[in-house]
Order: structure tokens, then sequence, then C-alpha cells
């Protein structure tokens, strides 16, 4: 009778195959999504018509006390122009940051140095102020 064979017991991986997929999958976008979020500031200027932009090639951070933040280091106005220079300044995004207490006149001198080096897509961050 068919009933009282003994079958030979099979281990199925095809369905652990696709959670470790799933899961490797997961954790590169996860981390992925990390990199450039990786800015200091946590009190953006708020405006009322901010938009979403693609993350960008290049983030630019002023701090309170003046100080110019690019790819995690402290630079000067002469190095975030040399900065841009080693990459393609025709393709590449900046985006500038700065705290609700920057001055105006830092941010203009910050735009200046990007406008300068040949980047045309420039962007300021701010939050939207219901967020």
């Amino acid at each position: 009778m068919r009933y009282f064979e003994t079958r030979k017991a099979r281990i199925e991986i095809i369905p652990m195959i696709d959670i470790m997929l799933f899961l490797l999958v997961f954790f590169a976008m996860l981390t992925l999504r990390m990199i450039p979020s990786s800015g200091q500031l946590s009190k953006l200027p708020t405006s009322s018509t901010a938009s979403a932009l693609p993350a960008p090639k290049l983030l630019l951070e002023i701090q309170p006390n003046g100080k110019l933040m690019a790819e995690g280091a402290a630079r000067s106005l002469d190095e975030v122009r040399v900065l841009i220079q080693q990459k393609d300044a025709s393709r590449l995004s900046v985006t500038i940051a700065g705290g609700e207490d920057t001055s105006m006149q830092r941010v203009m001198d910050v735009i200046d140095v990007v406008k300068t080096s040949g980047v045309t897509q420039v962007g300021l961050a701010a939050r939207h102020p219901n967020r």
C-alpha cells in the first residue's frame, strides 16, 4: 500500500533563497538611503514651498559658527572650489544646508563659489513647516 511506504525526507531551499534575497535587497536599500543623509543639521529653516529633491551629489553644510562642511570634513571656500572642479561640475547637483541662524552673507558666499565653479544645479535645504 502506498500509505505505509516510507518516503525520503527532502529539504526545500527555494523559500530560504527567496528570503535571503529579500533581506539582501532590503539591507542594501536601507544602507544606500542612509549615506546621503549623514548631515549634522537638525534645525533647518522652514518654507511653505519646500519640495523634495533627489539626493544631492554634494552636500555643503554651513555650521552655526560659519564653518563649511563638505563630505564630512571642514573645508574653506577654496577647498570647496577644488573639490567641485575634481568632479564633473556640469552634471553635479549641490545642496546647501544651513540652520535658522546662518548668516545670509555666508550662504551667498557659498552660492557664489558653487556657481563660479560651473555647477548649474544648486538647491537650498529647507523643511516644510508642517513636518
